[in-house]
This record gives structure tokens, sequence and C-alpha cells, in this order.
């Protein structure tokens, strides 16, 4: 009705929104049969380590992030994670993070402990793995593939692993591809676990002064120091 005042109207759907209006109504949610904030059904989170253990390496299948610098990111990602409709967390738009460190010192473990870390936190997410050297022959011409397609696809996925950015002979196909990879997820601000034996100093030689740029700003860097944890003898 004309001269009425009216509420206006809010953006939000599901059962977080109706919880919420009725909170500015002054309203109890629970007055009315409506679960409390906590009480909104978590995701089973067993179920999503276990969905991810299939495309996980089998050697990374119980992988656990504890390097400091490593769990800082997760929790940041976790903070800048929002609720959907079902009051789930869902991945959104976050900083990277920079795994840097010499042959051997864990950074694919610590990658894969992430991810692992960010499914057992109830984050949903999609996410990708590949290395340096696959992004590359990916791109080049095969028969019967869409290598513009899977590229979108890796360009787009909501949480992508690099390992190993950098390995394999540097050309300037190999810098374009990572460039454009690197620059698309820099300007939607897509989190990105990216590895590397590339010490901040070869970053510019190796992966060219645009991409290095952008690693540099986007990412949250670890590094990582030790032995060569593969050299270890297993018996």
């Amino acid at each position: 009705m004309a001269g009425r005042d009216r509420e206006p109207r809010r953006a939000g759907t599901g059962l977080q929104a109706i919880v919420d209006r009725f909170a500015r109504l002054g309203v109890d949610p629970a007055v009315i049969g409506v679960p409390e904030r906590s009480a909104v059904p978590q995701p089973n989170n067993r179920d999503a380590l276990e969905l991810a253990a299939s495309r996980i390496p089998p050697r990374f299948h119980d992988a656990t992030a504890d390097d400091p610098q490593v769990l800082a990111w997760v929790e940041h990602v976790k903070q800048a994670a929002r609720r959907g409709p079902e009051g789930q967390l869902g991945i959104a738009r976050a900083s990277s993070l920079l795994l840097l460190g010499e042959t051997g010192t864990g950074k694919t473990h610590q990658a894969y402990g992430a991810i692992r870390s960010l499914l057992g936190a109830g984050v949903r997410l999609r996410w990708q793995a590949i290395t340096s050297v696959g992004l590359h022959a990916m791109m080049r011409p095969r028969p019967g593939a869409d290598a513009e397609r899977e590229m979108r696809g890796l360009e787009r996925t909501p949480l992508l692993l690099v390992d190993d950015l950098g390995a394999g002979r540097a050309s300037e196909f190999t810098e374009e591809t990572t460039y454009r990879l690197i620059n698309h997820r820099y300007e939607q601000q897509l989190p990105t676990i990216i590895t590397s034996n590339i010490t901040p100093a070869e970053l510019a030689g190796l992966l060219g002064d645009r991409t290095a740029s952008r690693l540099r700003q986007m990412c949250h860097k670890a590094v990582l120091a030790g032995p060569d944890r593969r050299r270890a003898p297993l018996f």
C-alpha cells in the first residue's frame, strides 16, 4: 500500500535467511520451531575425506598439515568461507598458498594435508590437482582432447593444487601457459596451493616477471626446510 513503510528486501534464501528474518522481527526462532544456527545440519566430514581419498595419490592418503604457516593459511580459508542455503560452509575468495623448499622437504605432503584439513573442518569444496609438467602436457595438441576445456576447468575450480611449479624445461610456451592459469586465478581471487623448488629470487627468471609479481601478491608464502625425506632408508 502506498505510503506504508516497508522493510527493505534482503538477499538470502534457505533456513538461515528465515532465522535471520525472525531475529530482526524480535521473534525467538525456537518459539516457532526453527532450529538455532548451531543446530543447522553439518556435513559428514568422514565421508568427505573418504571421497577425497579416491583422488589423492596413495602416498598422501593420510597427509596431515602440521607446518604453522600452512595451518595459518588453512584457518584463513576457513574464515573466508561462506555458508550456503543449506548452512554448509563453502569455499570462497581467499588468498593462495605458495610452498617453497628444497626437494624432499614435504611440500606436497603439506599441500594435500591442507586440502584434507579443509575437508575435515566441514568446508565443502571442489578441487583439482595437477603438476606443472602435466599442465604443459595438457595444453599441447592431443588426439581427441579439448585442451581449452580442460584449461577452463583448472582456471575455475574453487581450489587448485599446482605441484612442482617451474619443473621441466622453460620455454615461451610454458611461461605463457603458466601465466594464463595464474593470472585468471589471481584476478578471480580463487585459492590456489602451489609447490615449487624455486627460490624467491629465481621466481621471475624461471616463470617471468608477470607471473612472479602475481604470485607475490596473491600468496601466503611458506618456506619448508630440512633434509630430503625421500633419502631416508625404507627398511
